[in-house]
């Protein structure tokens, strides 16, 4: 009996592992069909269900594994066991290219597969604009120096940074002598063929005009030629005693100016006529790069001279005949004029430089008393002039914008001081 009992419940353990067996495998098979074949997320499912997510928030100590969504889109992006692994190498004909932009950084992010570029701009800080003075404006800003400058063989070095001096003062034009009291202040042929030398007797060195213009057009100024004195001169003009000799000189003396005693010469003579043509002919060729030439109000007869001789007429065609010449051999050149008001310099001085075809006329306003008139020939014509004695006119001047340009003649002989003199008038 106990024999029949034993195998019977051998059989039953032995029914019960094939039943255990078969229940497996409908189970595991279902399950591999349903979730595993068909990508079913079981764990999304239970991980989403609100009542395991109650339980689990009241039993946190549960053994139940939850995917977090980090976990997923790292599962999700990973391999699978049976795609081949490729690696992407960048192509050999790319090649990264630098930002020519320096105001701007380009920062590139990959979002599925899609790329996105953020351009991010620095706030840039401009600097402050400078601001232009009225006296800046001013087309031309120039200041006399007198051809005794370059006396004593000024050298090279002194005379750029003469030059660079007067820029930073707030100038942008030199109008320097190069002739007076009958002579040139350059070797000239001219004067070498008529008088039997070559220039004034005052050392200079032969080169001082190339370093000045040369100096000058870096600084991005002018340089104008100054005929100081015209045709006038005095007892110590080398040229004195020919021109007695060969009576060059108009009868009387000029007493323009008090305590100055200047003779003029006669410019209704030939020689003298073709003496000051071929000068300046010749000045303007062998310096091409002069900016412009000047003549003051040397240029011109003294009404007080002896004799009632009006010499407006020759003194005209003189001029014009001049000019003309200086235009054919360098056309670039301006050939300028600074002079009285036309009426005074017409009705005193026989200088009726209207009709002289000048290209630009600059209004001697030197005498306080006319001033205000001067003031508005100034403004009808190409600017005005002043002595360093009035430079409590600067800004009067500047700050009227009617007057283009304005010219200061330091009539103390003193330029540096009176360029210095200016620039502190605008502070």
């Amino acid at each position: 009996m106990s024999n029949k009992n034993n195998k019977k419940y051998r059989f039953f353990d032995f029914g019960c592992l094939v039943e255990l067996f078969i229940a497996s495998i409908i189970f595991g098979g279902g399950y591999w069909w349903f979730f595993i074949k068909n990508n079913y997320p079981l764990p999304d499912i239970i991980a989403n269900n609100p009542k395991i997510i109650q339980l689990l928030e009241k039993y946190p100590n549960l053994p139940i594994a939850i995917k977090t969504p980090e976990e997923n889109n790292i599962t999700s992006s990973q391999t699978s066991p049976n795609q081949p692994i490729t690696t992407e190498l960048p192509s050999s004909n790319s090649s990264p290219k630098p930002i020519n932009d320096s105001n701007k950084t380009e920062l590139e992010t990959n979002t599925n597969n899609d790329k996105a570029t953020e351009t991010v701009k620095p706030q840039i800080t401009n600097a402050p604009e400078k601001v232009i003075t009225p006296w800046e404006k001013k087309k031309i800003r120039g200041i006399y120096l007198s051809r005794y400058q370059v006396t004593n063989n000024a050298n090279e070095l002194t005379i750029r940074e003469r030059v660079r001096y007067y820029k930073n003062q707030g100038f942008n034009t030199i109008i320097h002598g190069v002739w007076g009291n009958g002579c040139t202040m350059y070797n000239s042929e001219v004067m070498q063929e008529t008088l039997g030398y070559n220039s004034c007797p005052n050392e200079f060195n032969p080169q001082w005009l190339t370093w000045l213009m040369d100096e000058a057009h870096k600084q991005g100024m002018e340089v104008h030629a100054y005929f100081e004195k015209g045709i006038k001169i005095d007892k110590n003009s080398p040229i004195f005693d020919k021109a007695i000799e060969n009576k060059w000189l108009v009868p009387g003396v000029d007493r323009t100016y008090s305590n100055i005693e200047h003779y003029v010469l006669d410019v209704e003579v030939p020689e003298i006529a073709n003496f000051f043509t071929n000068i300046v002919v010749e000045f303007v060729k062998k310096y091409p790069k002069i900016d412009a030439i000047q003549w003051d109000d040397y240029l011109g007869y003294h009404a007080e001279l002896p004799g009632k001789v009006d010499r407006t007429a020759k003194l005209t065609q003189f001029t014009q005949k001049m000019i003309s010449e200086v235009k054919k051999a360098n056309n670039s050149v301006s050939f300028d004029i600074s002079h009285h008001n036309p009426y005074w310099s017409k009705r005193y001085f026989a200088a009726d430089w209207e009709n002289w075809a000048v290209d630009r006329a600059f209004i001697q306003a030197y005498n306080e008393d006319n001033f205000k008139e001067e003031l508005n020939y100034g403004a009808k014509y190409d600017g005005i002039a002043i002595t360093d004695q009035q430079l409590h006119r600067l800004k009067e001047l500047a700050n009227n914008k009617n007057i283009d340009s304005i010219l200061v003649f330091p009539l103390s002989g003193k330029p540096e001081e009176t360029a210095s003199r200016v620039k502190s008038s605008f502070k």
